[in-house]
């Protein structure tokens, strides 16, 4: 299995103006973060997670040959708008819509911004076409492989976390971000991971996102081989919450980092 962390920020992962007193350390590019998505390898099979509109600059600056399947865990703009990128992706499985995993939420949205996109295959060369369906709470690959699925609070809506499991070596990654808690159900699909991904936006509390030291919490009761927290906003300068965090046995994921499972 591999993981590749595309993008690991917020709309603010970035301030579109620095100010001294924030303490961010523009000269380190693992403070430049762009709007949070994942690309996972699973004995072969090519899934990205969520595409929002950096989607395009990820793909470049990471090298993707390939999107098999989509999964988006919600509709909001940060992970949704960069789905008609995918049209590359369509060009190389000669034509073949993209499968595209989500919640009721999320699929909708696909169908109010991208009504020109779904159908059977791409209504010409160059064009992206998906072929929509619900998360299931398990989705068994072609190798084998798995997907859960379960559902996170996010405000006024429910987000996936996601589980996946690699048929060929065993290993286990969890992603939950976007969300304010991680519910028994998810602790319980999450228990004996090699990795786990949690939302951290930020040092203070917010209403619809895990802070800091409630992903902190998470990460210490699910122990983890390794465990990170994605989605960060400006306010967390990597260098100066690294060693913060690794006290805890966490740590920040930045864009481009890669994993081998």
């Amino acid at each position: 299995m591999e993981l590749i962390f595309l993008g690991t920020g917020t709309s603010q992962g970035v301030p579109m103006i620095a100010h001294p007193n924030e303490g961010l350390d523009l000269a380190n590019p693992k403070n430049w973060r762009t709007r949070s998505s994942i690309h996972v390898v699973l004995d072969g099979l090519h899934i990205q997670v969520d595409a929002g509109p950096d989607f395009r600059w990820q793909c470049l600056q990471n090298e993707i040959p390939m999107v098999d399947w989509f999964v988006l865990t919600h509709g909001h703009a940060d992970h949704v708008l960069g789905m008609d990128d995918l049209r590359r992706y369509c060009d190389l499985k000669d034509g073949a819509a993209l499968p595209v995993y989500g919640t009721d939420e999320g699929l909708e949205r696909v169908r109010q911004i991208y009504p020109y996109a779904i159908h059977e295959k791409p209504v010409s060369r160059g064009y992206v076409a998906f072929q929509l369906h619900k998360m299931p709470p398990v989705l068994t690959l072609p190798s084998g492989s798995e997907i859960r699925s379960t559902l996170l609070p996010h405000g006024s809506i429910e987000v996936l976390g996601l589980v996946f499991w690699e048929k060929s070596t065993g290993k286990k990654l969890v992603y939950y971000s976007d969300c304010k808690q991680v519910t028994e159900e998810a602790m319980a699909l999450a228990q004996n991971a090699d990795v786990v991904v949690l939302d951290g936006l930020r040092p203070l509390e917010h209403p619809t996102h895990m802070c800091v030291d409630e992903a902190v919490a998470v990460a210490k009761k699910l122990r983890a081989k390794r465990s990170f927290i994605t989605h960060t906003t400006y306010q967390i300068d990597y260098d100066t919450w690294t060693p913060i965090l690794a006290q805890d046995g966490v740590e920040i994921a930045y864009d481009g980092l890669r994993l081998s499972l």
